[in-house]
């Protein structure tokens, strides 16, 4: 699993000309998924994710996490954090997970983060989404279940 975090200070998604979800302080999270995850993996990356101490405090420092701010969450499946570009210039996406599965753990992912934080709003699994941010930072992290 991979999850690609944004600090933002708004963000919001938008299909077919409607906005879906929007936030105002927090992370908008872009979610890959593979065929190996299961929930305990999704559950390890949701703990890691909500305690991720990247705000300012009063002093400037990186120190403090989302419900020390009362941030908010934007989670957007994106499969293409799985994209292979090793070989060719066109990506092989074989590494991300089948559809059905994938969404499973998309929305158990979803219904899990709304434990810890109050407002989570979300995309649709599949769907062509437009995502309007702002990077506070700008910050960017990349979460890899494989590597915590």
């Amino acid at each position: 699993m991979k999850f690609l975090i944004q600090r933002v200070s708004n963000a919001s998604v938008t299909i077919e000309n409607q906005t879906v979800g929007s936030i105002n302080e927090g992370f908008c999270v872009f979610t890959g998924i593979s065929d190996t995850d299961t929930k305990e993996t999704a559950d390890k990356m949701i703990r890691k994710l909500v305690n991720l101490r990247i705000f300012s405090d009063e002093e400037g420092k990186t120190n403090l996490n989302l419900a020390s701010v009362g941030g908010e969450l934007l989670i957007i499946s994106q499969f293409t954090l799985y994209a292979d570009c090793r070989h060719g210039n066109r990506p092989s996406f074989l590494n991300a997970g089948k559809p059905g599965p994938s969404q499973e753990l998309y929305e158990y992912i979803i219904t899990k983060c709304r434990e810890y934080v109050p407002k989570v709003e979300h995309g649709e699994f599949g769907a062509d989404m437009k995502v309007s941010l702002t990077n506070d930072g700008p910050f960017t992290i990349c979460l890899d279940s494989e590597e915590i």
